[in-house]
């Protein structure tokens, strides 16, 4: 590994630490919140809020593509060196993004309104604050799209120290939040004032990214501006890839409005506990990708094919092996852990919790090929194969509704779309950017697939073996750690990365035993 190499590990080491930092305290605060707002709300409440929420996302079919474009460019820029260019980006960028907050407030208070007053399925005497959260949502929404070249620059430039920073100012504010909703004395609508609350913390942290980066990136001091030959390549870079973004919202927000038309919104809740577990645990992967997405970009824009491959097989794994051995005992003893968690929770909620694991063991193999197809700037015939495959996720889930399927089979349509969607990834790249689609089904799927099926043994014997009850959940918790950590060790890695994560350990370990003599 020459010197340039080594320093760019270095960096997503460093900066995957300060991210995981963020992190630990998020997942600990999230699982709390994510507790004491549903006993706050209710489970109706917290249906119609999550369902609500999940709407106005909805609406990022207008801007998401867009919202893609600005990041990739940004970074590739960057990578290239090119400072002018840079700047006319970043211009554009603001420009863009005020036109669709305008694109966005007009089709939220028409199409919006209507699917709220019409479609869902909301109890008359909530239909008023299920508009105030919409109102309230919409805007978040907006101001969240103005902010995005800002938040996209301070990734680019991987200042993740900062990024976490400003992540754990958020989380500590939702939970005073949260707290204030659960235990103020005054009556109120705790559901609007919740999303108020919500929203404003939001502005605040909004500023604080536009603030940071004006004071400390030359690019980010210029005015809206509209460059045509940024646009035309952002546009055309966007307009393809609208056909991705599409389908992903349609995947998650369409689906999950598909499930309040079928069963109301005590599913919808069941599907929000769902995702705060999933989050939770894929936000560890999450961290990692964010240090590592940027010089896979990077690598790419400066012809370091060879390297940028690496990075791309190296993230699909890790990424994999991050959530597997998260995912392991939380598959194996779902109720229980719902049970010691929230003590009550809705129907369905431990299905929709396993399938959201799976699913995301599946999704994060793809997160790397993502960036890379995105850095090649050829997505035209990728995105009209993939995103037309994604795109039958909406169709395919309500016709399985339709004829009465279980609400858990929107996610079994998604994991078989998903392994489709892998294999034509794969295929794109290997004409396109030529990474070997052989050496990646070789040395990544089927070593996630052995490693995963060895982590799995030991903790299912346990937990087929053992009682019910918080001795089998320990035990099952930590067994699977230690069969994971050893599985990957040993089966996962190759000898020049087991050689490295040794090391390292063993170089932790003399620090931390100087540090207590």
């Amino acid at each position: 590994m020459d010197a340039s190499h080594a320093e760019s590990t270095k960096r997503i080491a460093k900066n995957t630490v300060f991210l995981y930092g963020r992190m630990l305290i998020g997942m600990l605060v999230s699982l709390y919140t994510s507790r004491v707002i549903l006993e706050a709300l209710g489970v109706e409440d917290y249906g119609i809020y999550n369902v609500v929420g999940g709407l106005v996302a909805m609406f990022s079919l207008i801007s998401s593509s867009l919202s893609s474009s600005i990041s990739r460019f940004l970074t590739f820029e960057l990578g290239a060196g090119n400072e002018q260019r840079l700047k006319e980006v970043f211009a554009t960028s603001l420009m863009i993004q005020i036109a669709m907050c305008g694109v966005v407030l007009v089709a939220a208070e028409t199409i919006g309104l209507w699917l709220v007053n019409t479609k869902l399925v909301i109890p008359p005497d909530r239909m008023f604050a299920a508009n105030c959260i919409f109102q309230v949502s919409t805007l978040s929404f907006m101001l969240g799209l103005l902010s995005m070249p800002y938040s996209a620059i301070l990734v680019s430039h991987e200042r993740m120290n900062i990024f976490a920073y400003f992540g754990l100012a958020q989380i500590f504010a939702n939970l005073g939040i949260v707290l204030f909703i659960q235990f103020a004395p005054w009556h109120f609508d705790r559901m609007i004032v919740y999303s108020i609350l919500q929203c404003s913390v939001g502005v605040i942290i909004q500023l604080s990214y536009y603030i940071y980066c004006r004071h400390h990136f030359a690019e980010c001091r210029v005015a809206p501006q509209f460059h045509k030959s940024c646009w035309r390549q952002m546009s055309g870079f966007a307009g393809w890839n609208a056909i991705g973004c599409t389908a992903g919202i349609l995947k998650d927000q369409g689906v999950n409005i598909l499930l309040n038309i079928f069963f109301g919104p005590v599913v919808n809740a069941a599907r929000g506990i769902a995702v705060s577990v999933n989050t939770a645990v894929t936000s560890f992967a999450g961290n990692f990708m964010t240090a590592l997405l940027p010089q896979v970009t990077k690598s790419y824009a400066s012809n370091d094919k060879a390297y940028c491959f690496s990075l791309v097989e190296r993230g699909s794994r890790f990424g994999y092996y991050i959530i597997m051995m998260l995912s392991l005992p939380i598959l194996l003893d779902t109720p229980f852990i719902l049970k010691l968690w929230l003590k009550n929770y809705p129907e369905w909620t431990v299905a929709f919790v396993r399938f959201v694991l799976i699913y995301s063991m599946l999704e994060v193999l793809s997160n790397t090929l993502i960036n890379l197809q995105n850095a090649t700037g050829k997505i035209r015939n990728y995105q009209l194969a993939v995103g037309g495959l994604l795109l039958m996720n909406f169709p395919l889930s309500w016709i399985c509704l339709k004829f009465g399927a279980a609400p858990y089979s929107v996610y079994i349509v998604a994991l078989g779309v998903g392994v489709g969607c892998l294999l034509l990834r794969l295929w794109f790249l290997r004409n396109m950017a030529g990474l070997s689609m052989s050496h990646y089904l070789r040395h990544v799927v089927v070593n996630v697939g052995v490693t995963n099926i060895c982590s799995a043994i030991i903790p299912a014997v346990i937990y087929l073996n053992m009682p019910l009850g918080f001795l089998r959940f320990v035990t099952v918790g930590l067994v699977s750690v230690v069969c994971g950590a050893v599985s990957v060790l040993y089966i996962g890695c190759s000898s020049a990365e087991r050689g490295f994560i040794l090391s390292k350990a063993s170089s932790f370990k003399k620090k931390v035993t100087k540090g207590w003599a």
